[in-house]
């Protein structure tokens, strides 16, 4: 299996990737609870459109290593850099899903977005998840408390509650299986239990709002008007507001995690804003 070793911190860190296709190369980056097998649907469409495609785990996650700490978005940017220099990658497209789009524009600020041609933003973070007086659409300090408490508490029992809700799966049931979801749930359960605790902690308590104006490359937003985990008012709405350069799609209906329950609509998306 193919390991790249980050040895920029304390300790070494092996990141798991996986690499397939020719052409221009184009890096998904998962969110969290999962891997990147969470690109499952978006892997083999990108591929045969002549793209190559790389997908890795983020540390603490799928089979990369599970250090006690090293969780930060700046050094979880560095791990996205050893990806881009250790294969030697020119031009590349990165795409941040969720927590990823972290990955993505600290990528820009600590590195200035070296060798990346344009950047997509799916489901993310982006600028800004906790509420504040400035931000008044954001999750509430007690609902983010909460979460952090009960991952501490029953981590893997939260996560099954947690992936229903990153699918809306009450209310859309014919966009996602249960064997989806116990699949997930596997995946999400298998990763370091402190590295899920300080990976959310990472994506609840940065501002990015700072650093929108570093990205500078042309840049794809695409946001459920439905995600019941990242509001679109705090994340899409002001990431397309702050990046100055940007392509934003709204879809009708679509959870969280419409990479898998609207997969063709983002399909279509995605290789449209490859092409142009």
């Amino acid at each position: 299996m193919p390991f790249l070793t980050n040895s920029s911190g304390a300790k070494p860190v092996d990141i798991f990737y996986e690499d397939y296709g020719s052409g221009q190369p184009v890096i998904l980056i998962h969110g969290w609870p999962l891997s990147g097998r969470a690109w499952e649907a978006q892997v083999p469409v990108l591929t045969e459109a002549g793209y190559r495609v790389i997908t890795y785990d983020r540390r603490g996650f799928g089979l990369s290593s599970f250090p006690y700490d090293g969780y930060d978005y700046s050094t979880l940017a560095s791990d996205l850099n050893e990806i881009i220099t250790q294969l030697e990658l020119k031009d590349a497209v990165i795409v941040g899903f969720s927590m990823g789009g972290g990955e993505v524009v600290r990528y820009f600020t600590d590195f200035g977005g070296k060798n990346v041609a344009k950047a997509a933003l799916i489901s993310s973070i982006i600028p800004l998840v906790a509420k504040k007086p400035d931000n008044p659409n954001g999750v509430p300090a007690e609902a983010l408390n909460d979460i952090m408490a009960a991952l501490k508490a029953d981590r893997v029992g939260f996560l099954k509650g947690f992936l229903k809700n990153f699918y809306n799966y009450d209310t859309l049931k014919n966009g996602v299986s249960e064997a989806q979801l116990e699949y997930d749930w596997s995946i999400a359960a298998y990763a370091s239990p402190r590295g899920t605790v300080k990976a959310a902690e990472a994506w609840a308590g940065t501002d990015f709002r700072p650093e929108l104006e570093n990205v500078k490359v042309t840049t794809l937003i695409i946001h459920g008007k439905a995600d019941n985990i990242v509001p679109i008012e705090t994340a899409g709405d002001q990431a397309a507001a702050g990046i100055t350069d940007n392509e934003y799609h709204k879809i009708d209906d679509a959870p969280h995690g419409l990479i898998v329950t609207h997969k063709e609509k983002v399909n279509k998306i995605l290789l449209d804003f490859l092409v142009k």
